[in-house]
């Protein structure tokens, strides 16, 4: 019996070391998990099509983590909050920022971090939340997407009824111009050839013009000596000319006054005298001209007889 009794204790003392041995295992390797891993939160205000639990989160191209929950916002479901764990030693900064990417073409989506200046204090030292919250920054799908939904808009206001009626009214009369000039080509043609000859007829001119300046500018330098030798002369002599009527208004200068003062001032009656001479020369020969005999016998002429 005594035995037995000492099997018991034995086989107890063994499973109750064993169950703390467990659970102190597990202890360690929870404690030594929540020392090891950070959990942040990035909350999403666009599709994240092609994110799923587990995809990896990169840090300027290095994995850093992973995602552990996906979730919409109750209030908003606009919004998806991705709840991720990271490498404790990442160094998350108040200014880091996340986003969606993709590693390839056709890859999977990742959320990729990116920013974070050494300056910047990490996230955890100014939020004390268990799960930070870092801000996002919109990805190059959403930008892409954005830009051609825009062209889109764009494209649906350019291509509006009205727009396209006007073009089609357009390619009509450019159709209706070309048929027209079609028609033309001929008269063009001709107009071309008659262009062609006035240029033609142009070259004869100018050429011909050409060569009579040529002639006479040789013309002009040949007699351009005998022309100048004839000017000297010439005006040697209106100066040997100008010197004679100096020395004759030299000479004859005491008149020249005398004659200025004393025959000027009765040169105004004599004129008037002359002017009333004419009147009166003017009168006579009007009345000798109307009735000389009158005028020349004081009388009437005779009349003649004339016979019954």
């Amino acid at each position: 019996m005594e035995t037995k009794a000492n099997y018991v204790l034995i086989g107890a003392f063994t499973l109750i070391t064993g169950l703390a041995l467990l659970a102190f295992g597990l202890w360690a390797a929870k404690y030594s998990s929540d020392r090891t891993w950070q959990e942040y939160r990035v909350v999403f205000r666009e599709a994240v099509t092609g994110l799923t639990v587990g995809s990896p989160v990169q840090y300027n191209g290095i994995a850093v983590g992973s995602i552990t929950e996906l979730n919409l916002v109750p209030d908003d479901p606009r919004q998806v909050v991705a709840k991720i764990r990271l490498n404790s030693t990442t160094p998350v900064k108040t200014d880091t920022r996340a986003k969606l990417a993709i590693t390839s073409l056709t890859g999977p989506s990742i959320i990729q971090l990116s920013g974070g200046t050494p300056q910047s204090p990490t996230l955890t030292s100014v939020n004390r939340d268990p799960a930070p919250i870092i801000p996002t920054t919109p990805s190059a799908l959403q930008n892409i997407t954005d830009v051609a939904n825009r062209i889109v808009e764009r494209m649906d206001q350019v291509l509006s009824d009205r727009n396209v009626a006007a073009i089609n009214a357009t390619l009509a009369n450019i159709e209706s111009i070309s048929g027209g000039l079609a028609d033309q080509k001929q008269g063009t043609q001709a107009l071309l050839l008659s262009a062609r000859n006035a240029a033609r007829s142009l070259d004869d001119t100018l050429k011909t013009t050409n060569g009579t300046i040529q002639r006479l500018d040789q013309n002009l330098v040949q007699q351009l000596p005998g022309i100048i030798e004839k000017l000297d002369a010439t005006m040697t002599k209106m100066d040997s000319a100008a010197g004679n009527a100096d020395s004759i208004l030299g000479e004859n200068r005491a008149a020249i006054n005398s004659f200025a003062s004393d025959g000027l001032g009765q040169l105004g009656p004599t004129l008037t005298e002359l002017r009333g001479l004419i009147r009166d020369l003017r009168r006579v020969s009007d009345r000798l001209e109307n009735n000389p005999a009158r005028y020349l016998l004081g009388r009437d002429a005779p009349k003649e007889f004339e016979p019954e």
